[in-house]
């Protein structure tokens, strides 16, 4: 593993040659954080990336076996897509699906760990590649900031939730 490095209030580690782990403390129970993370209406609020990008599309079938599909569009129109399939579904605390980006990006196993602690909520989302050099490539691309910028969303989102 290596040396832990903070991006905001998240931590990202690589425990192993072919995972990204990102860790971040919520301060909303966790059914809230499950809900933000698995319902669409909540989705395209939150998990946006950089100012400017919405969500035009947000398709959830929220069930193993179930495919989910998003697209974002920056201000100046420009798309990207990605998509998945969910594996493991066990609400409030446990959400493992693919992603696919499509084109010459492999396809990633997401497992998503929710900890409830005195009624706040820790995240443990654990990226897994195919390959460490596929890591190491997606970790290069500025997908740390953008994760973080859309958890600070997330968790001004929350405070409205609760």
């Amino acid at each position: 593993m290596t040396t832990p490095s903070k991006v905001g209030q998240a931590t990202f580690t690589t425990p192993s040659d072919l995972e990204l782990r990102m860790t971040r403390l919520f301060d909303a129970p966790r059914h809230l954080v499950f809900a933000a993370w698995t319902d669409p209406k909540h989705i395209q609020q939150w998990m946006l990336g950089p100012e400017g990008w919405s969500m035009p599309v947000c398709e959830v079938d929220l069930r193993p076996g179930g495919h989910w599909h998003f697209v974002w569009r920056s201000a100046t129109g420009s798309e990207m897509e990605m998509r998945g399939v969910y594996r493991e579904v066990a609400p409030p605390e446990r959400l493992v699906s693919s992603e696919s980006w499509g084109g010459p990006w492999p396809e990633t196993i997401n497992t998503l760990v929710l900890t409830e602690q005195d009624g706040r909520t820790l995240a443990t989302l654990t990226i897994t590649y195919a390959s460490k050099e596929a890591r190491d490539a997606a970790s290069g691309t500025g997908m740390r900031p953008g994760m973080e910028a859309s958890n600070v969303r997330l968790e001004t989102y929350l405070k409205g939730l609760a």
